[in-house]
């Protein structure tokens, strides 16, 4: 059975901590692995079947050659759909040509398509309390996808299958946005360091730091966990809506009043946004986006579609779907922040919620399917199997539990 690892496997023998307050977002990183142990998250044959059961169109497919990308019309061709409109269909012999004249495979949001990536992907959220989307390289030859770029998201680069040759320039801007002021300047001269990234190793890379990558004529399939941490610029973002409540910051800019007007504005808006600005602001805004975090796109079929979304009997299973849950505690009730709702539940439902959003007493990894039964025992003095399957009901209902089939 395979074993989807967590962070602390990603890092090891770094202690997750140590990596997070002492590695994260200061410079790259090498933690060398056996080789074959992501082979299981996209085995050469997954990759295969991906590109032939899906339409993937430009550019979450695309092919890129000596740092320029290759025209999608010359790998596919859009076909004409019964139901109207065009769909995007591979052609095997010019896609397999590029490849073997060196070109590098990019597929987009692996983490939707193939099922462990996924849950690696759910795991690192919960861990890491951000979006995380997985991108794929694949690469024969000798040639560089993409020339010396720097990427606006941090990230994990995990060495599936064969190795690839990395350059890296560090940073020449602190923190760069996409959107920003200014552009990094290009790094001169060779780079800080070079290194061959090896079948079962991991790298990362901060957001902003210039690199280079480069197949060494032997295949290599990589995955890139992308993860964008919440800025200062985010912050004040989420505070400009806050604002939309005041009445008078939504009306019109005095343009046309007097001087005194506009002073007077300026300093309401000073003091309204002072009044935001309390000690707790990070914490309230860290809070507000995780419970606005999107749920995992996942449906328990045919249990969905019923009355009763739990299935039954000792072997029904349920995952919880929402990485960044948050759990408040009140008094006599429990409130469960996820997927951009807000639901009260009576305090008797804490034990179970809290081993949905947080893993369980037993330290399971987040994500780990669930039994119905488990969760029963779990649960509190008073609550018994029915409202144990009403409470996974109503989350199934709002998209943030689905029944998990047993194979």
């Amino acid at each position: 059975m395979l074993t989807v690892p967590t962070l602390a496997d990603l890092v090891a023998p770094v202690e997750v901590s140590q990596f997070l307050t002492g590695v994260w977002g200061r410079g790259h990183r090498r933690f060398a692995g056996r080789p074959g142990r992501f082979a299981g998250l996209m085995p050469w044959a997954e990759l295969s079947r991906v590109l032939r059961e899906h339409r993937l169109d430009f550019p979450r497919l695309r092919l890129a050659a000596d740092g320029a990308v290759v025209p999608a019309h010359e790998y596919t061709e859009q076909v004409d759909s019964r139901r109207g409109g065009r769909i995007p269909r591979l052609l095997s012999a010019p896609l397999g040509q590029r490849l073997r004249g060196g070109a590098t495979l990019v597929l987009d949001a692996v983490e939707e398509l193939v099922g462990p990536v996924g849950e690696l992907a759910g795991r690192l959220e919960h861990e890491l309390r951000e979006r995380v989307q997985v991108n794929l390289y694949a690469g024969w030859g000798t040639t560089h996808g993409f020339d010396v770029h720097w990427d606006d998201h941090d990230a994990l680069v995990l060495q599936v299958a064969g190795r690839k040759r990395w350059r890296l320039y560090g940073a020449t801007r602190p923190a760069p946005l996409y959107r920003d002021v200014a552009p990094p300047a290009r790094p001169d001269g060779d780079p800080a360091e070079e290194l061959m990234l090896e079948d079962g190793d991991v790298l990362y890379v901060p957001r902003g730091h210039w690199h280079d990558v480069s197949a060494v004529g032997v295949q290599s399939l990589h995955l890139t966990i992308g993860v964008s941490p919440a800025t200062g610029v985010d912050l004040v973002g989420w505070l400009a809506d806050q604002l939309r409540a005041e009445e008078a910051l939504r009306a019109d800019l005095p343009r046309f009043g007097s001087g005194g007007d506009r002073a007077r504005l300026a300093e309401q808006l000073r003091a309204t946004v002072a009044a935001l600005l309390t000690p707790d602001v990070v914490d309230r805004f860290l809070t507000d986006r995780d419970a606005h975090a999107p749920a995992q796109a996942r449906l328990g079929l045919p249990w969905s579609a019923t009355a009763d979304p739990i299935p039954d009997g000792e072997a029904s299973l349920v995952r919880f779907l929402a990485p960044r849950a948050v759990l408040q505690r009140g008094e006599g009730t429990v409130v469960l922040l996820a997927g951009g709702r807000r639901l009260t539940f009576a305090a008797a439902a804490g034990p179970v919620l809290a081993a949905l959003v947080d893993g369980g007493p037993d330290g399971r990894p987040w994500g780990t399917p669930w039994p119905v039964p488990a969760l029963v025992e779990l649960a509190a003095p008073g609550l018994d199997e029915t409202p144990v399957r009403a409470l996974l009901g109503e989350l199934s209902r709002f998209g943030l539990l689905a029944a998990d089939p047993v194979l």
